[in-house]
């Protein structure tokens, strides 16, 4: 069975908010945020007029946030890897959600060692926490599988479970891993959680069927398949689902 862990990419990068009253330059980071979401291309100038004028990292990662949501990750990475680093010159906390917003683009990019390294960076600096560590971790683990590492790749979803465990794509992921290494135990358990989540994602569904398919359940596997076929059926998971399904058709002049 084909073992897929989906890069589910974020529509909109949203901004990284301030602990401290906003000062003017965080204002103007705001505005320039607010139309990244809005009109990216009219936020892609503003932004690069602002970054000539010394807006410093501030303006990069909004044009990095504008990039992204024009699906233009390349750009993206960059500007976000740019950021990151000049808030480490300025000794800004912020320079570690900008290095995971830089492996968050890399992934998008389909570059895993490029976001590894972005992700190290991310989770060494020490200030991401809760939510932030666990997704920075999960989004670690994805370029980890791509790279083979699964063993790195396990320990990251390990803890990315523990800190954001209301994702259901992190149980999703940690299930299809567990389905590759042959833990099915793992596997069932993780899926039912994701299922849990996320009773309508044609994804969970597919990958409950890959799960009952490799438990030797073919009837369980067809059943999940179909079903998401049925609520998506334009998706991939679809596609895929219904590639699975094909070898339950009955031989030709049958």
């Amino acid at each position: 069975m084909t073992i897929i862990i989906a890069l589910a990419l974020a529509q909109v990068i949203g901004p990284v908010l301030p602990t401290r009253p906003a000062t003017q330059t965080e204002q103007r980071y705001d505005q320039c945020v607010d139309l990244a979401t809005s009109d990216p291309k009219a936020a892609e100038v503003d932004a690069t007029r602002w970054r000539v004028d010394g807006g410093g990292y501030f303006a990069r990662q909004c044009l990095g946030i504008a990039y992204a949501n024009q699906r233009r990750w390349a750009g993206a990475a960059e500007e976000f890897a740019a950021a990151a680093s000049e808030a480490e010159v300025a000794q800004d906390s912020r320079a570690a959600h900008y290095w995971a917003q830089a492996g968050n683009a890399r992934l998008a990019l389909g570059d895993a060692a490029g976001a590894r390294n972005a992700l190290d960076a991310a989770l060494a600096a020490g200030t991401l926490v809760g939510l932030q560590r666990g997704e920075a971790s999960f989004d670690r683990a994805r370029a980890l599988v791509l790279l083979g590492d699964l063993a790195g790749a396990r320990a990251d979803l390990d803890r990315a479970q523990q800190l954001a465990a209301a994702d259901p794509l992190i149980w999703l992921a940690s299930a299809t891993l567990a389905r590759r290494m042959g833990e099915l135990g793992r596997a069932r358990a993780d899926i039912a959680r994701a299922y849990e989540l996320a009773r309508d994602d044609a994804s969970v569904l597919l990958e409950i069927g890959n799960i009952a398919a490799r438990s030797g359940d073919a009837d369980g596997a067809q059943n999940a398949w179909k079903e998401a076929v049925r609520l998506a059926p334009e998706s991939e998971a679809a596609t895929q689902a219904r590639a699975a399904l094909k070898q339950f058709d009955p031989p030709p002049g049958n």
